[in-house]
């Protein structure tokens, strides 16, 4: 249990959990704002998606798209079973805490020298990977629905010279694979906030910097990376 004195005594430690969590609640909220007036990976793959289903309104054999699907909800499967693992091996961890902290405390640089403190910052990872755990399966769930969807488009022939149909299914169908890569990206973030939280068992101003650093890699890849240029450069991101 967490004694009171610990809890009233580690103030940089709360300080160091409060900065990671400003840094990723911010930076979701930021991105989310910011995508729907500039251009972000985000934005630019929506756009594919929904010229995807166009495209698929006009074959007849759509076996590459139900693959392309089964792609896509395969790997959101694998981090789903990796999530679990990882709370297994992070309650593993709590047992032997007395073990970990031993260890740890032959190193003069590091700070987690309690065997409360241990069980509190494993505890935080444990959350985290719970939360990503969710967001996996809320998006493996999303592709399910969309292959629903895609199962129930119209025949190329039922629905041509019919635009507005074909644009109707196409948006709808689009934004739920865009929601199922929007919660996948949510649960992906975990991960990266996870790797960061890592750094809280040496120092808490470790914990902080990794944290900051963790946004601003998050942050080049999703609105100045060399593939969001490419795929921005097509044609399609006309009407951004």
């Amino acid at each position: 249990m967490l004694s009171a004195s610990w809890v009233l005594g580690s103030f940089l430690d709360w300080l160091a959990l409060f900065a990671m969590l400003l840094c990723w609640v911010g930076y979701t909220v930021y991105s989310r704002r910011k995508g729907r007036e500039t251009p972000c990976l985000a934005s630019v793959l929506a756009l594919y998606r929904r010229d995807w289903m166009l495209r698929l309104l006009k074959r007849d054999n759509r076996i590459a798209d139900a693959s392309l699907l089964t792609n896509l909800r395969a790997g959101v499967s694998f981090f789903a079973s990796t999530s679990i693992l990882v709370i297994a091996g992070l309650i593993a961890g709590i047992a032997a805490s007395e073990e970990a902290v031993g260890i740890l405390s032959t190193f003069p640089f590091v700070s987690t020298t309690t065997r409360e403190l241990w069980e509190f910052k494993v505890l935080v990872m444990v959350i985290i990977f719970v939360y990503s755990f969710f967001e996996f399966t809320w998006s493996h769930r999303l592709y399910n629905f969309a292959s629903v969807i895609m199962g129930s488009a119209p025949l190329c022939e039922d629905i041509d010279g019919r635009p507005v149909e074909q644009q109707v299914f196409a948006t709808r169908a689009g934004q739920i694979m865009t929601e199922a890569a929007y919660h996948f990206n949510l649960g992906l973030r975990a991960y990266y906030f996870a790797m960061a939280s890592m750094a809280w068992f040496i120092n808490p101003w470790l914990l902080i910097l990794m944290s900051m650093l963790v946004v601003v890699i998050l942050y080049c890849r999703e609105f100045h990376s060399k593939v969001l240029k490419v795929l921005a450069s097509s044609e399609k991101q006309i009407n951004i």
